[in-house]
């Protein structure tokens, strides 16, 4: 037997309101007094009513829907900062379509977004070409990149001051003691891993050094751990190691602790960025910078919100400040105490 689709209308001749009360009721946000919700609501569950998402959206013009594109997710931050995206988004009534995308393929998926007339997106461990962010401001999509920018897009962008917390971490190092220092960079063609290393370099000229060797992980464990094995097999080797983030820096200690048996800090020091949890755990133990996930997810959803409901996308850029946190992977300055 076929069953029969329960509609607004049948609820609203149930409840004795109009349907229009019955769509207020059923639309987050929308103004409708406790004693009418509480009939629309007894009418419903007595007829089984589910409203229709897509068919309020197409009335309304409004899908209620934020595209979420990332390109990968082993780096422990980006689970963590999403997780509380989504939650952020569903709070003030949106929901979050999740996309995944490889190198090369984003502006595809993105087209592919904009056919289930999403209201914003946002790109997380992945850009798109500016010819394709235009088109998307044209047409009144607010993007926002979260944790990078590019500098010749018109996407609004969310980051930490990168570039601040990665020369913090080179003073420390430098005041430390440590002469032959390394940096094992992202993706070459990252904001983020580009400014990390502006701001080490800048942070080393400061304390009358340059950087001594540099490899590159491209945010792979793989790569980092071959960067690694790299930087160690030359006959003068470095004293300290930054990598441009904590997901590789956990590799890169590996090689050096169980295939180069070196001792950290003894041997070598070893700084991160991001302060993922794995960071505290005491295998561990890294020094590394804070990125303040909670911060940087309520200036994007601030960004998304405003520029939706004003129907006008504009560039904005949020650089947040972020916090040196002190652990056991690095030796100190002396003086100075642990702080993680």
């Amino acid at each position: 037997m076929q069953k029969v689709s329960v509609t607004s209308a049948d609820v609203a001749r149930l409840a004795k309101v109009s349907q229009s009360a019955v769509s207020r009721t059923f639309s987050p946000g929308a103004s409708v007094s406790p004693k009418m919700r509480e009939r629309v609501l007894a009418a419903a569950k007595e007829l089984g009513y589910r409203p229709n998402a897509i068919a309020r959206a197409m009335i309304s013009g409004r899908s209620g829907l934020i595209a979420l594109l990332v390109a990968y997710l082993d780096n422990n931050f980006y689970p963590v900062a999403l997780e509380q995206l989504s939650r952020a988004l569903q709070a003030h009534g949106y929901q979050v379509l999740l996309f995944m995308t490889a190198p090369g393929d984003q502006d595809r998926v993105v087209q592919q977004m904009l056919e289930y007339q999403v209201e914003g997106i946002v790109m997380a461990s992945a850009t798109l070409s500016s010819g394709l962010a235009r088109e998307c401001a044209e047409t009144g999509v607010p993007v926002v990149l979260f944790n990078r920018y590019v500098p010749s897009s018109p996407s609004s962008s969310v980051t930490s001051d990168n570039i601040e917390g990665a020369r913090q971490l080179a003073h420390l190092l430098a005041e430390a003691g440590h002469k032959r220092i390394a940096f094992i960079a992202g993706l070459e063609d990252s904001s983020t891993s580009r400014d990390r290393e502006a701001g080490f370099c800048k942070g080393l000229a400061e304390k009358g050094q340059a950087l001594f060797a540099r490899g590159v992980g491209s945010y792979r464990r793989e790569g980092a751990a071959a960067a690694a094995r790299q930087l160690f097999r030359a006959k003068e080797k470095p004293d300290a190691v930054f990598v441009a983030n904590d997901h590789m820096a956990f590799a890169v200690m590996d090689v050096l602790r169980g295939e180069l048996k070196l001792r950290i800090p003894e041997d070598v020091s070893v700084v991160g960025y991001d302060d993922v949890p794995e960071a505290g755990w005491g295998g561990y133990a890294l020094t590394t910078v804070t990125q303040p996930s909670q911060e940087m997810v309520d200036a994007t959803v601030e960004i998304l919100l405003e520029q939706i409901t004003r129907r006008v996308v504009l560039r904005r850029a949020a650089v947040l400040p972020c916090r040196l946190v002190v652990r056991n992977s690095a030796r100190l300055p002396k003086g100075m105490g642990r702080r993680g």
